[in-house]
């Protein structure tokens, strides 16, 4: 029903009524109409501004909207740090494996060192000829001192490879904590990666039960926000544990520098010393053969000198005559019939005698010399027999310990009782 104002209100030309009756009810449609003006105004504001009657159900999912949404990113946290503490792990792997190869380096020139003692141990027991100090002896000591340099530096690379593994395991151990700490709001959202939000960086895997590959989006990193999903803490431990990595592929390639900077010193200082070793012999077997020929050509002149000895002996005998008087020959005396008749005139005499005593005492002197000589070159042939003796002992000791080094050259023995000491 249509309403109006006062004015437009149907009048008498004549009232009969009072005023104020009369202004007392205009006041009251006043009041009505303001009021009903206001309740309209209301009505409209209460359209525009009054929470509709699904309230409930939108703040429970606008909550829930940003439950997920949050959800969603500290998922998106956890696949970073999950891959951190992958390659954190992949990273203690490959140092691992490094360490087991400088400990298999390091135990190698242990042995080399316990083979190098034993050398020169061995080559104490030489005979007291052939102890000079040589050049295998000396190569001996470089040997030593380059494989205790060598063992210093392993074991240098060593303690840092175990002092980095103590890094990478913290590291490891704060990622693993954080992941736990952000991972306790994930239990109703699925953990797969490939569900987490794209964003710049593809990763691409391979699916082993078909072949075939698949790629997923690396989630972007966040800024760190101490009430968001990545808290400082959790970016403190990725920045970390890349540090830590970073340091760990470093070292890394050092000790595959070093190893193999070792192994080929070792392998030239190992290859050298067998070479000397082996020129030693064969200088020892030449000497030795030399000796030898010398020792032959000793006894053709002891033959010799004895012979001529028996000659200049049986010339002594002859010049001296037979023993008794009796047994001499008529031809033979000095006083023989013609020697008697030449004598009968003055001035005749004779040098047979005095010729007789000269020759018998140059004889003498002759058998002498011969017979110093003979024991001279006996003397010498001792010699050189103890020297051909001592020599070939010295070639037996180091034929053995070249064969030593070489037969022990693959490691595949063990080191036992004082020997681990080294």
């Amino acid at each position: 029903m249509a309403t109006g104002t006062w004015e437009t209100l149907p009048l008498a030309t004549a009232t009969i009524g009072p005023d104020c009756w009369r202004d007392a009810a205009i006041k009251n449609i006043k009041v009505s109409q303001n009021v009903m003006q206001k309740s309209d105004k209301g009505i409209d504001l209460g359209r525009q501004l009054d929470p509709l009657p699904t309230l409930r159900d939108n703040c429970a999912q606008q909550s829930n909207t940003k439950v997920h949404s949050y959800v969603r990113q500290t998922r998106l946290v956890v696949v970073k740090l999950r891959e951190s503490l992958l390659e954190t792990n992949e990273e203690i792997k490959s140092l691992l494996r490094g360490k087991e190869a400088l400990e298999k380096n390091l135990e190698h020139i242990r042995k080399d060192i316990l083979l190098n003692k034993q050398s020169i141990s061995i080559r104490k027991s030489r005979p007291s000829r052939e102890k000079d100090f040589d050049g295998a002896d000396q190569l001996l000591m470089k040997e030593r001192l380059c494989l205790l340099h060598i063992k210093r530096t392993l074991e240098g690379e060593l303690r840092a490879t175990q002092k980095q593994l103590q890094i990478l395991a913290s590291a490891r151990r704060r990622l693993s904590d954080t992941i736990m700490e952000r991972n306790r709001v994930l239990d109703l959202i699925t953990h797969a990666v490939s569900s987490a939000r794209p964003s710049s960086g593809r990763v691409s895997t391979t699916d082993d039960n078909n072949g075939r590959t698949s790629a997923y989006e690396r989630p972007e990193t966040p800024e760190p926000d101490p009430i968001g999903p990545y808290t400082p803490e959790s970016a403190e431990a990725v920045h970390s544990a890349q540090d830590a990595r970073a340091s760990s592929a470093s070292l890394r390639r050092e000790i595959r520098d070093t190893i193999d900077r070792c192994v080929s010193e070792q392998r030239d200082m190992h290859l050298t010393v067998n070479n000397g070793m082996t020129q030693k012999i064969a200088e020892t077997t030449t000497l030795t053969q030399h000796l030898q020929v010398n020792h032959g050509e000793n006894r053709a002149s002891i033959h010799r000198s004895q012979r001529h000895y028996d000659l200049t002996d049986k010339a002594q005998g002859y010049t001296l005559g037979p023993v008794a008087h009796n047994d001499l020959m008529c031809r033979e005396r000095l006083d023989r019939p013609m020697v008697k008749i030449y004598q009968r005139h003055p001035g005749t005499q004779l040098p047979e005698a005095h010729n007789l005593i000269d020759g018998n005492v140059g004889l003498m002197q002759s058998l002498k010399a011969t017979s110093r000589n003979i024991a001279l070159l006996h003397l010498a042939r001792l010699r050189l027999s103890d020297d051909i003796r001592d020599k070939r002992v010295a070639t037996g000791i180091d034929s053995a310990i070249v064969r030593l080094r070489r037969r022990r050259s693959n490691y595949r023995w063990v080191m036992e009782g004082k020997e681990l000491s080294l």
